[in-house]
């Protein structure tokens, strides 16, 4: 029996590093999950254990090529934005992987902004909100100013991507997608380097840009396989939304962050979205994204706590709440009319609701969710706004929340609203993005599951 053709995905998370295999039909044929203890940095503020992780490419490589029944045709990499790993003319790293939670210092970031024409207008020219060290282009700021010795010796600042990438390669290059995405490296407006980057001597350090479908040649013994350059997260996601729908569409991605992103919204950022929590970041194709999001996953695990804990029941009962149209008539009625001021709130009107005005569980669920629609519809207009799209695709964790599937139906009457599913979003993105470079079969249609619903009913299709 020959051996299966599959592509191998390395998907670098904050707390879970992930080794994927896919076969040609994008079944995933093989899985395995590690976490590492971090190690901290000169300041004592933790931060990625680059040296274990650099092993554990190679360890989980190794392992596969062992394996008899697969035939590794290509690697690709996603891992998480705003981090960056600096490397001296070897390719090793001369400082560590400084985490994007790192609080950066006021004064350095205001004389920053005042020399660059305000935060303002600068956030709105880079499409990046004031994020401190999540804006990654302001780490190596912070590294020039701080540690001008450590800066002297870097030779290729690396997105973790494209580090994961040049390990296997020797090669160095940068990504679009980590690029664009509130980076506060790149002028939206003009599509390219922000001026910032070529005065500052940023530019120097930053490989050439190539293309997301681009692969190398691996410099890994005994075996022949083509190397992606790797992608950010995010970006990544929504690839294959993007191969496999062509009508324009909004993808809502949930978990602890509820996330709209429109990738059929290139209209330049305006002050008034950053200070809802907007941004613009490039996808695969150098196109924009507009973004719009709410802590609303956070928001929903706290409430739903309180709400067992009013009612003495267990948080475990409402992960299956069924949907019932005639508590939310109820609901609706008894309340006053939904009105969204110009700032976005951060959290819904349910945190300062009195639960035992409800009758049982059941109906103060069923307003928890609602206040969340509210607050969820008005998040999404913020990028559906001025846009042709008619489909809304649901995926994470309230696409299996009926409760919140049809709600948001019922809220959007003029979208098609879907709730999506797939295997690995992230890793199978990083697998279309070079799908040429291994694969030879045509890319299948039944990636991802739908289930449409309106507001009365779901039918799976």
């Amino acid at each position: 029996m020959s051996a299966i053709h599959v592509i191998a995905i390395i998907d670098v998370g904050k707390t879970n590093k992930k080794l994927f295999l896919f076969d040609e039909n994008y079944h995933l044929v093989f899985e395995k999950t590690a976490r590492f203890i971090e190690t901290t940095d000169e300041d004592g503020f933790p931060c990625e254990n680059l040296e274990s992780l650099r092993l554990s490419v190679f360890d989980s490589l190794s392992e596969i090529f062992r394996l008899k029944e697969f035939e590794v045709k290509a690697v690709n990499f996603s891992a998480y934005g705003a981090s960056f790993v600096y490397v001296d003319d070897a390719g090793k790293p001369v400082c560590p992987l400084y985490n994007y939670l790192k609080p950066y210092p006021e004064d350095l970031s205001e004389g920053f902004y005042e020399n660059y024409g305000g935060a303002v207008q600068f956030s709105i020219q880079t499409a990046s909100p004031l994020l401190g060290s999540l804006n990654s282009g302001l780490q190596l700021y912070r590294l020039k100013k701080e540690q001008p010795e450590i800066f002297a010796r870097i030779k290729h600042a690396l997105h973790l991507p494209q580090y994961l990438s040049s390990l296997l390669t020797g090669s160095f290059y940068s990504d679009i997608t980590s690029i664009g995405c509130h980076t506060a490296l790149w002028d939206f407006e003009h599509n390219r380097y922000h001026e910032w980057v070529q005065n500052e001597g940023i530019a120097l350090k930053l490989p050439p840009i190539v293309a997301a479908n681009k692969v190398f040649a691996s410099l890994f013994p005994g075996n022949t396989y083509k190397v992606g350059i790797g992608l950010h997260d995010s970006s990544a996601a929504l690839i294959p939304y993007l191969v496999n729908f062509s009508e324009p569409f909004i993808l809502l991605s949930t978990g602890t962050w509820c996330i709209s992103l429109n990738p059929f919204n290139n209209a330049p950022l305006t002050a008034a979205e950053l200070n809802n929590d907007c941004l613009n970041f490039l996808q695969y194709q150098g196109k924009t994204v507009k973004a719009s999001r709410l802590f609303s996953g956070h928001e929903y695990e706290l409430q739903v706590k309180r709400i067992a804990a009013h009612f003495s029941t267990d948080v475990i009962k409402y992960r299956n709440i069924p949907y019932d149209p005639e508590i939310i008539g109820r609901l609706k009625k008894e309340a006053s009319p939904y009105k969204g001021g110009d700032v976005l709130s951060k959290e819904s009107v349910f945190n300062s609701r009195d639960l035992s005005v409800f009758k049982n569980d059941d109906e103060a669920y069923h307003q928890l969710v609602l206040d969340l629609i509210n607050l969820q519809v008005a998040s999404t207009q913020l990028v559906l706004k001025g846009t042709p799209v008619k489909r809304i695709f649901v995926d994470g964790g309230f696409s299996k929340n009926s409760v919140f599937m049809h709600l948001l139906a019922s809220a959007l009457p003029q979208l098609e609203v879907f709730a999506a599913s797939m295997a690995q979003a992230t890793a199978v993105g990083a697998a279309l993005a070079i799908h040429k470079e291994w694969n030879r079969k045509n890319i299948p249609n039944d990636i991802i599951d739908l289930k449409y619903y309106s507001a009365v009913q779901a039918i799976s299709i």
